[in-house]
């Protein structure tokens, strides 16, 4: 509905509210869809199941919102430029219409964001796109009001704006779960160290901590006990519990392995 008041008002800032709102819902849908497919079990070939579908389905959702952000930005200088005749009365039905659905949506979600990170998500989202709504309300009092079209413009702009550092910040976040870099206030290097200092523990060496999805961090370790003699359950069960308790690990395989093991050259 907004896109076709945005077409028939010739207003960019609501257009560009309704391509914002529209790639919330489409993310939020592929995001819901990839929960699903994620349940599915581990096979022979997909060892670690298909958890990484979310992550993909963020990657997706962050270009669709890079393209919609520079599209409204490039259209904005355009109008800066050249300013279209912009139809105050029908842009701010449309951005009221908006703007309730918005609110109605926001109510609902707000219990819910307190128990659910997927919820929360969603609630936020809302939130943003009702703070679009309202920009664009104002936009169309002001063209109504003084005939000013360089706030539709303006307004347009503000969203995109508003859209980049959220769209960088959900990117950032799903390529560092790609690239498998350390999950965020982990200290790989404090944690080879507290483990090292388990009592029969030599040596701590190709230590890795990496993300699986969401909530979802991995580990793997190799311990070398110093004494054939050690209580090998004791050192794997503290070791575990380090892991899991202190640093989130959700899926450590530890190697235990003697002080005169050959150690084989590593990969990485």
């Amino acid at each position: 509905m907004e896109v076709v008041g945005g077409i028939v008002s010739g207003s960019l800032a609501l257009i560009s509210d309704a391509a914002h709102m529209g790639t919330d819902v489409l993310g939020l849908g592929l995001a819901l869809a990839a929960i699903q497919l994620a349940k599915r079990p581990a096979t022979g070939g997909r060892t670690y199941g298909t958890y990484r579908l979310e992550v993909l389905a963020a990657v997706i959702n962050g270009l669709l919102l890079f393209g919609v952000a520079f599209y409204v930005l490039y259209e904005a200088v355009q109008r800066f430029m050249d300013p279209p005749e912009v139809l105050g009365v029908p842009m701010l039905v449309v951005a009221s219409v908006g703007l309730i659905v918005n609110i109605i949506s926001f109510r609902l979600l707000m219990a819910g964001s307190k128990e659910s990170l997927n919820l929360k998500g969603a609630y936020l989202e809302v939130f943003s796109d009702m703070l679009g709504s309202i920009g664009v309300i104002i936009s169309a009092i002001v063209i109504t009001v003084t005939g000013f079209r360089y706030i539709d413009a303006i307004v347009a702009v503000l969203i995109g704006l508003f859209i980049l550092p959220r769209t960088w910040q959900l990117m950032r976040q799903a390529l560092r779960i790609l690239m498998e870099v350390a999950p965020p206030g982990v200290d790989v290097d404090a944690a080879t160290r507290e483990l090292a200092g388990v009592p029969g523990v030599k040596e701590v060496h190709d230590l890795h901590i990496w993300t699986l999805t969401s909530g979802m961090e991995a580990a793997t370790v190799h311990i070398v006990v110093n004494d054939a003699d050690v209580d090998w359950h004791g050192v794997l069960d503290q070791t575990r519990h380090i892991l899991m308790e202190e640093y989130g690990v959700t899926h450590p395989t530890i190697q235990l392995e003697p002080e005169e093991h050959i150690e084989q050259p590593a990969g990485f």
